[in-house]
């Protein structure tokens, strides 16, 4: 059984595409992730790209789908100490690694931006490795 952290956009890729996760891997992610995805179809709804209707089904999918969220200390800790040491803004990115990094064997995302921060600090890994193999 492998363990890989997703974030919110990739939450809402998968939820959007339909994509089938193998139930022989496990989900893990920030417990924000939930909050953070919402806030990313509300951004859709008020942008005209979704409507609400779709946007709260949706939200409804990502609340039934099973994964291990994670807010403690330790992580939140590792959260801080990623984003001083690498000169963050945010704590947005290094919750994300912080996961991955004690609790998973790779980050998978769809997030360009979020694959190129993550590179060096944590294993990054294709989003097919996630689903279903037919």
């Amino acid at each position: 059984m492998a363990r890989y952290v997703i974030d919110a956009v990739t939450l809402l890729h998968l939820m959007d595409a339909g994509l089938p996760i193998d139930p022989s891997h496990r989900l893990v992610a920030p417990k924000s992730i939930r909050s953070e995805a919402l806030q990313l179809l509300l951004r859709q709804v008020r942008a005209g790209a979704r409507g609400e209707a779709a946007a709260l089904a949706t939200h409804e999918r990502i609340t039934a789908l099973k994964m291990r969220l994670l807010g403690d200390r330790v992580s939140r800790r590792i959260a801080w100490q990623l984003a001083r040491s690498n000169g963050w803004d945010s704590l947005r990115d290094a919750e994300y690694l912080a996961v991955t990094r004690l609790q998973a064997d790779a980050l998978i995302t769809v997030d360009p931006g979020l694959a190129a921060t993550a590179r060096d600090i944590v294993p990054v890994t294709a989003l097919d490795t996630l689903l279903v193999r037919e």
